[in-house]
């Protein structure tokens, strides 16, 4: 991707994006009702790393687990998670996410230049997500042992396996207040039960996952953007009426997170201009950050670093003052 002849961000502006007094305020780190050390936690990732500003730009590497070395085909030098950690330092993310055997073997060359987001539970793709459910991989204390910042654990929404889920749950949220850690929840709707509902991209079901996280104790959720098809006409009442555009579909579910920060998730690898409308989009509605993995390390790494660079421009236009 070549930059040189467009300053960063430039292109990614609509001449629709809201006037910044009409955007959604983010909820502020003193409403969030946050312990000391999950305060002081959650300031370093807003505030002391990154683009600042109250913002999140998060590099996620879980995907090894979940499906395998597939994604790594696309880009061969990514498959050593060095260059996932290198891009997380040079890029300056707030954060990199990844599992407990990831931290343990790389983590340390980096301590201290790369806050980290310990992964407490995943799956692999293997079997089918009828009844979806992640085990635990870590512990709360194996992130404080490691110096993380947060800690992540995915919940599977709808899922019939979702009542062992809430469980897991709330003994990694009693661990987590405990020692100060605060929680990132992927609210992920999955299963039979979405599938007959509307799917796992409708409206219906990203908003559900978003107010089950804040009901959860989530501090902070990833979700996904809602994404409209003839199957949100099986979607429960008033989901099934509903005439939103993609915008209003989006902040519906931020304003449905309340007061847990919302992290959008990238998904499958797009194209640089639906990548950066889609993160000015969500600034827009009022989401505090993005979680983009494949997006930016599936690409080779000069052209990697160069679009995080477009995308601490666009962060810069929505930075705001501790609170």
């Amino acid at each position: 991707m070549d930059t040189s002849a467009t300053p960063p961000g430039t292109h990614s502006s609509p001449a629709n994006s809201p006037s910044k007094s009409a955007r959604p305020r983010r909820p502020a780190l003193s409403s969030l009702g946050l312990s000391l050390g999950k305060r002081a936690r959650l300031k370093r990732l807003l505030y002391g790393h990154g683009p600042g500003g109250g913002t999140l730009l998060v590099l996620p590497i879980d995907q090894g687990l979940e499906h395998g070395p597939v994604d790594f085909f696309a880009n061969p030098e990514a498959q050593d998670p060095d260059y996932q950690f290198r891009l997380a330092r040079e890029g300056r993310f707030s954060a990199i996410a990844l599992h407990i055997g990831l931290a343990e073997k790389y983590f340390h060359e980096y301590a201290g230049d790369v806050p980290l987001i310990l992964k407490l539970n995943g799956k692999t793709s293997i079997p089918p997500d009828t009844q979806a459910f992640s085990p635990l991989t870590g512990s709360v204390e194996d992130a404080v042992r490691l110096g993380a910042d947060a800690v992540g654990y995915t919940v599977y929404v709808g899922s019939p396996a979702q009542d062992r889920d809430f469980e897991q749950f709330r003994t990694v949220r009693a661990a987590a207040d405990r020692f100060g850690m605060p929680v990132i929840v992927w609210a992920y709707p999955r299963g039979e039960f979405i599938a007959k509902r509307g799917g796992k991209e409708s409206l219906y079901a990203v908003d559900y996952a978003a107010r089950v996280a804040l009901e959860l104790g989530a501090d902070i959720v990833k979700l996904n953007y809602p994404v409209a098809s003839e199957k949100d006409k099986e979607s429960p009442a008033p989901y099934n009426t509903l005439a939103l555009s993609h915008e209003a579909s989006f902040r519906k579910v931020v304003e449905t997170a309340g007061r847990a920060l919302v992290l959008v998730s990238g998904g499958e690898k797009v194209g640089d201009r639906e990548l950066l409308l889609k993160v000015r989009s969500s600034m827009d509605a009022g989401a505090t950050g993005i979680i983009f993995g494949r997006n930016l390390w599936q690409r080779p790494y000069a052209e990697a670093l160069g679009l995080t660079r477009e995308l601490h421009a666009i962060f810069r236009e929505y930075a705001e003052p501790v609170a």
